[in-house]
């Protein structure tokens, strides 16, 4: 009976390692009025807490911020700089795979993309 009690701790601890498999880089990109804008997230996550960096389309990384993790679900904000203007996008995002699915909102309109995991990167 020990051994099985020992066997259900281990199974328990390692839930959250393999529910979090984000590490690693992810490219996409969002559509606009303007056309599709490449962004590329790099992430790793530690425990509950997912660090990284989001490279918008000229190549400029910012560093995600408030960032949380719990089982498949992602949530992160990163504060961009144009021009001496700077603002937060909040973004939330759901794996499924080799992608995750992020919704984000800009001035009052939210909108959806899907970045994929990019061949190679560290799992």
């Amino acid at each position: 009976m020990k051994s099985v009690a020992t066997v259900l701790v281990i199974l328990l601890l390692a839930i959250p390692a393999m529910a979090a498999d984000v590490d690693g880089n992810w490219s996409g990109s969002v559509t606009t009025g303007n056309g599709d804008l490449p962004i590329s997230f790099s992430f790793k996550a530690e425990g509950d807490v997912l660090k990284g960096s989001m490279t918008g389309p000229d190549g400029t990384p910012f560093p995600i911020s408030n960032g949380k993790i719990d089982g498949k679900n992602l949530a992160f904000s990163v504060t961009l700089d144009f021009n001496g203007n700077s603002f937060a996008l909040a973004y939330k995002g759901v794996l499924d795979g080799e992608q995750i699915k992020m919704t984000s909102d800009f001035q009052g309109t939210p909108f959806e993309f899907v970045v994929k995991r990019v061949k190679g990167s560290t799992r």
